[in-house]
């Protein structure tokens, strides 16, 4: 039977070429796949995973009381148009390509800005991500006024072994760690005719080709065994996004659908998600092959990678294993159950309260201060922070690694939930808590307001008695939902995706 409320006692959705993949994988280990799971959990997981956003008291309610047979995959559609699609892409985005103005990435604010509002732009957009990446790879100009340049800028060094280091990371998932001397080097080569210099605007750059610098003589051998000959003429880098964005070239598309893969389920196919070698072979190698054909031959859109993700099975599982062996887990035999992202948490948390969080960079170059209200998701530089997002593992941007982002749990973030200021004051001054005294009316329907607007679902029978036993145990009624909404934040299901 059903566990409620994680459980539903059926698939809403076809099935797909996805699950078929993994449950014959697990079938072959003897694993059973998770039950499915219930619509209540499923609004809530879509939400936090496609736009890094809660859905609101009105939103989990009507997807809840919506019949149609269709909803999943309709909902999927109405989020890819929020504003927060944009700006939740465009955060991963950003940790990804080191969007940072200060040390050590030294952007600086203006053009680090730039950078973010062409992100945002190319993923509102959905601009196809062969072009995206092309724009980056071949980009000359002013970094405030082409905002791709600063792709060249957001590098420690500028030394070409460092740059190929950051193309191979961000669009072929390997480090450069994972490389021969002599593969890099080929690499390297392609940008060794990348030039530099200032203007008489603070803090402007342009990026150039240097045809001065010296020329690739020789036929460059790349990855897949290819013969890479520069012309004197040519910029080499435009030969080389040439090469690595063919279609019949894997490395490219084989990343993104392993990142996205990833991305909405915690794990990726080839994991860590940037460490693609020969010595670290995918799980799903017929999956991961399927995946990267169908981005690839649908002109490099990344909402068909989610499409197919989101709308499978698998996607869809419960979080409550079918059995203990932890190869299920490793196999996706039930979705990963994982702490949400720093900025996510003190999103949610807002949401919830009707409050607010200040964010600003504390370096003078010059300091930044955004406007209250503002939305830690939507930051446009990795330098603007908060105490709470340094606290709970938003990533320093400093290398582009996946595993910058720190999301496991720590005793001071369990003190912090537990016991801080900051958090009961939000709860406190919450003006959503206020409207909750002033009109919910019988226990029963405050029981039903809170566990809706946190975590997104209707509170269970046993859940109705304890919020109604908390409130008949003192006059205090405030002080009662206080203590409520204190405990609900501190639950495993409000921290984490499940």
């Amino acid at each position: 039977m059903p566990r409620e409320p994680f459980e539903s006692s059926a698939f809403s959705v076809p099935q797909s070429r996805v699950e078929a993949i993994v449950f014959a994988r697990l079938a072959k280990d003897g694993l059973a796949p998770a039950q499915p799971c219930s619509d209540a959990v499923f609004v809530r997981r879509i939400y936090l995973d496609v736009i890094g956003t809660l859905p609101t008291t009105a939103e989990a309610a009507a997807f809840l009381t919506d019949k149609a047979s269709a909803k999943r995959p309709k909902l999927l559609e109405a989020l890819f148009e929020r504003d927060e699609f944009a700006d939740y892409w465009a955060l991963k985005w950003g940790d990804l390509l080191r969007v940072k103005a200060e040390f050590p990435i030294n952007l600086w604010p203006n053009p680090a800005q730039a950078y973010h509002r062409l992100l945002r732009t190319c993923l509102r957009n959905n601009l196809p991500f062969d072009r995206f990446a092309r724009g980056l790879l071949t980009a000359s100009g002013s970094n405030m006024r082409v905002p791709q340049a600063n792709f060249f800028r957001a590098v420690q060094s500028r030394q070409p072994r460092a740059l190929a280091a950051a193309v191979s990371l961000a669009f072929m998932g390997v480090r450069q760690e994972a490389w021969a001397p002599a593969e890099l080097d080929a690499l390297a080569a392609c940008f060794s005719r990348v030039g530099y210099k200032s203007t008489m605007e603070w803090k402007e750059e342009i990026v150039f080709f240097d045809e001065s610098s010296p020329a690739v003589t020789t036929p460059l051998l790349m990855p897949d065994g290819q013969l890479l000959a520069i012309p004197l003429e040519r910029d080499p880098r435009a030969l080389f996004a040439d090469w690595l964005l063919q279609p019949n070239n894997p490395w490219f598309a084989r990343n993104l659908a392993n990142r996205a893969w990833y991305w909405l389920l915690g794990r990726g196919l080839i994991h860590e998600p940037d460490d693609i070698r020969k010595d670290n072979p995918p799980s799903h190698p017929e999956l991961l092959a399927y995946l990267t054909r169908e981005f690839a031959g649908h002109g490099y859109d990344l909402r068909h990678l989610f499409r197919l993700i989101v709308n499978s099975r698998t996607y869809q599982l419960s979080c409550i294993p079918a059995t203990s062996n932890p190869r299920a887990l490793e196999l996706f035999g039930a979705y990963p159950l994982r702490r949400l992202d720093a900025e996510v948490l003190i999103d949610a948390i807002c949401a919830v309260t009707g409050t607010s969080e200040a964010y600003s960079s504390p370096i003078p170059e010059p300091f930044t201060f955004l406007p209250d209200g503002s939305r830690a998701i939507a930051l446009p530089d990795g330098s603007i922070s908060s105490s709470f997002l340094e606290l709970f593992g938003r990533p320093a941007r400093d290398s582009g690694l996946e595993a910058e982002r720190n999301s496991n749990p720590n005793a001071a973030q369990r003190l912090h939930l537990l016991n801080s200021s900051q958090i009961r004051s939000k709860i406190e001054q919450s003006p959503t808590l206020r409207q909750l005294l002033r009109n919910a009316g019988t226990p029963n329907n405050i029981a039903a307001l809170l566990y809706t607007a946190i975590l997104c679902r209707p509170p269970t029978a046993e859940e109705t008695v304890l919020v109604k036993d908390t409130l008949s145990a003192t006059t205090n009624r405030k002080e009662a939902l206080i203590d409520l909404t204190w405990a609900l934040f501190n639950t495993t299901e409000f921290l984490c995706r499940h």
